[in-house]
């Protein structure tokens, strides 16, 4: 992580695992591309899966749109104190420990993680509008921020205006990857994502997030004794 490239990889893979997890833009980001294929009809059925498939995508520019004005705020000004050692080191045991917590609450629910039954009430709103208020109302997505988050900027802060970039790139590329990849499969055929591959994904994420939470914890513990 001391490098552009280390910092847009290992924000990807944090940032998968978090997306990876049920919650409300999941729900609606399946909720929204099904709502859409319902309108299929012989003779456009590829409309109807183009419309579907970019259910997720749009979700994510949404939720995009939340997060690059928080990263925003802060290298405009909150970053002068995220650059300071004991900041860093504070903020960076304190994200340690909760990507240790969601590890381990991710590998304590793998085991009962489905997709199958994880729908929404068709809904008229725009996805872009539904990725942001799903994000709004998300509190989860603000402990992330104000957690893990908030160490990640931190680290990213030291190579710069371009260490920041990195980060949110791979962050956001996470997210699109994976709601879109959902929106995807919905539109393509379900079996293309079985509940089996899904707990594989969430399980090899929860092991590297572990990983991830060692080192924030050592990062830590550096910089305050620094």
């Amino acid at each position: 992580m001391d490098s552009v490239a280390g910092i847009a990889i290992t924000s990807f893979i944090v940032g998968l695992s978090g997306a990876m997890m049920p919650g409300p833009v999941l729900t609606v980001t399946i909720g929204e591309t099904a709502a859409r294929l319902r309108g299929e009809v012989p003779g456009e059925s590829t409309r109807a899966r183009t419309r579907g498939a970019l259910a997720g995508p749009l979700i994510v520019l949404g939720h995009g749109i939340l997060e690059v004005l928080l990263v925003a705020g802060v290298a405009l000004g909150l970053g002068r104190l995220l650059v300071l050692g004991p900041v860093i080191g504070t903020i960076a045991l304190v994200g340690g420990a909760v990507l240790l917590w969601m590890a381990w609450g991710m590998l304590r629910s793998v085991r009962s993680l489905s997709l199958q039954g994880t729908t929404a009430a068709e809904d008229r709103r725009h996805p872009v509008l539904a990725g942001i208020l799903t994000t709004l109302c998300n509190p989860y997505w603000i402990i992330w921020w104000a957690t893990i988050g908030l160490s990640y900027i931190a680290l990213s802060l030291r190579l710069g205006l371009i260490g920041l970039l990195s980060f949110y790139v791979g962050h956001i590329l996470s997210d699109l990857l994976w709601y879109g990849s959902v929106s995807l499969t919905l539109a393509l055929g379900r079996r293309l994502l079985t509940d089996r591959t899904y707990r594989g994904l969430v399980t090899a994420c929860a092991v590297l997030l572990l990983g991830f939470g060692l080192y924030f914890g050592y990062a830590g513990v550096r910089y305050l004794l620094a």
